[in-house]
């Protein structure tokens, strides 16, 4: 487990307070390589630079939404990702499934 927690792990969401309850999660169980951003420019920015390990990714974001974001990303990087998201329409969980293979 410990060299799990030295994974960098990128959080992308628009709700402040979700990121800020979720990065303090991941850190009171020892992770503490937490990059966050509220959309999905900054994200990108971010992947390029940083190089996260693991993504946790908000479906629905201000500039684009996740699907799209992680479509950019596979463009560079093969990181696993986890959505986060409040919306449970059966068609969002086949984008999200098929999205790895965009």
């Amino acid at each position: 487990m410990e060299k799990l927690r030295n994974k960098k792990i990128l959080l992308v969401d628009d709700d402040s307070e979700l990121r800020t309850m979720i990065e303090a999660i991941l850190r009171k169980e020892g992770f503490f390589r937490i990059y966050s951003a509220a959309n999905c420019e900054t994200a990108l920015a971010i992947c390029r630079s940083d190089k996260p390990d693991i993504a946790i990714l908000d479906v629905m974001l201000p500039d684009q939404d996740g699907f799209a974001l992680l479509s950019s990303i596979r463009q560079f990087s093969t990181m696993p990702v986890l959505f986060l998201s409040a919306r449970g329409e059966d068609e969002d969980r086949l984008i999200g499934l098929g999205a790895r293979c965009r």
